[in-house]
């Protein structure tokens, strides 16, 4: 069948969930009256029905318009997950358009400054700073250049005296850690999403009362120094959970890790707290960073524009897409901030980072957090194999975003027990309208 850009439509919107990759993905189907299919991706751990209640708002669309429909239904986005349903579309409609004309998405943006996009991993370890140093230089091993691992109080829940908080609180912490963290992502009750251990899980740092005391700033400046001493000074470690607690505190573990040449300190605080973050970026010589459930570029200029961060950190799926974090990028590059990728999702949202990163010329690193999961980069069929080489992946020259097609097998397995039917028909969104003028 000839294609004919003029005349295409998008005629329905299909997901799957998938679980352990490394959390619960929903991936996404746009499908088009010429056959062709986008695919696109709400944010880890969010809900398909911020995709699935746009449809009736696309359907009939050109997909290859993206900025049209972006501009349409951008209103629907949000903060973190919120963003996940306008995200996906947004990815999804470039990945068709980058079909149709026959040309990979990078292009499209207005072609790359790169060929391969340098990746940085997340690195978990059980044990203490010995043992997350010998799994950073693990990481070394295997040729990544760029590192990232958490410190913060997780690391101190356990350790008597290191915290001090309401009497009942890290106790509540505890609880919530065990009942949601510990358990396997698509077996959590969903009870477990409410009740006082959530709420106090879920207050912002500077309402839940817990500092870090002497003895804890020494439990984690020892920590970060025997992950030193394993890894060597020569590679960038970023360092990420600080936990909640308030700007006073990460004043003192910042200049307490100083000294080891952090590539970045990450979300320290929440994102909305632009003299926070001012008032921490003044205190230390530790780059600060934050970004990934920042929507839309313009929520990221007071930021910048109060030399409040070093380092914007956007997430494709909550950014707005694949554009809109070039836009981020761009911007961030007026104001003399760095830009890294934060991606914690299928290979579908790995690729469009990969687009995006390619095409901006301020950006640094990429992260991914499944490099540990064995079959995560078969989900995608067509892409690099293996995806990444000696830290990076290589820029893909195919049309879209470089997917010819998804092993269907392996996603019936990886299915969340949630959504045992992949790609069921989602007629009860077709349609619903409503008057989503924001003015009279």
């Amino acid at each position: 069948m000839k294609i004919d850009p003029a005349s295409l439509r998008i005629t329905d919107m299909r997901f799957a969930d998938i679980d352990g990759a490394p959390k619960r993905c929903t991936l996404m189907k746009l499908y088009t009256n010429q056959g062709i299919v986008g695919y696109g991706e709400v944010r880890d751990a969010s809900s398909r029905t911020y995709a699935a209640m746009l449809k009736s708002r696309i359907l009939g669309e050109n997909p290859c318009n993206v900025e049209k429909i972006f501009r349409r239904i951008k209103q629907f986005g949000g903060d973190s997950r919120q963003a996940g349903g306008v995200c996906a579309i947004e990815v999804a409609c470039w990945d068709i358009a980058g079909k149709v004309w026959g040309v990979p998405v990078w292009q499209l943006l207005g072609g790359k400054f790169r060929d391969r996009i340098r990746v940085y991993c997340d690195t978990d370890s059980e044990g203490g700073g010995r043992d997350m140093g010998k799994a950073l230089a693990e990481r070394m091993k295997k040729g990544y250049t760029f590192l990232k691992m958490d410190l913060g109080i997780e690391l101190l829940i356990d350790v008597p005296g290191a915290l001090s908080a309401p009497l009942g609180f890290l106790e509540k912490m505890r609880e919530y850690k065990r009942t949601v963290f510990s358990t396997p992502h698509g077996s959590v009750d969903p009870s477990a999403m409410r009740g006082e251990a959530y709420d106090l899980f879920n207050t912002e740092h500077f309402l839940t009362g817990i500092h870090i005391t002497e003895k804890g700033l020494d439990y984690l400046e020892n920590y970060m120094a025997e992950c030193r001493a394993a890894a060597g000074y020569s590679i960038p470690i970023a360092i990420d959970h600080l936990g909640h607690i308030p700007v006073e505190d990460c004043i003192k573990l910042a200049k307490r890790l100083e000294k080891f040449n952090l590539a970045w300190m990450e979300d320290p605080v929440p994102w909305q707290k632009t003299a926070q973050y001012a008032r921490l970026a003044a205190a230390t010589t530790v780059p600060i960073g934050t970004g990934e459930d920042i929507y839309l570029k313009e929520n990221f200029k007071p930021l910048f524009e109060a030399g409040a961060i070093a380092v914007a950190h956007p997430d494709v799926l909550t950014a707005g897409g694949i554009l809109e974090t070039k836009k981020i990028g761009d911007m961030a590059e007026d104001y003399g901030v760095q830009m890294s990728i934060h991606m914690a999702e299928s290979p579908i949202a790995c690729m469009a980072a990969v687009h995006a990163a390619a095409a901006t010329r301020n950006f640094m690193a990429l992260e991914v957090h499944s490099v540990d999961v064995p079959w995560w980069e078969n989900i995608a069929k067509g892409i690099p194999s293996p995806l990444i080489r000696d830290g990076y992946i290589d820029v893909p020259s195919t049309p879209g975003l470089g997917i010819e097609d998804l092993d269907e097998e392996l996603i019936k397995e990886k299915l969340h027990k949630n959504f045992p039917e992949p790609w069921a028909p989602t007629l009860e969104w077709d349609g619903e309208w409503a008057n989503d003028r924001r003015w009279s």
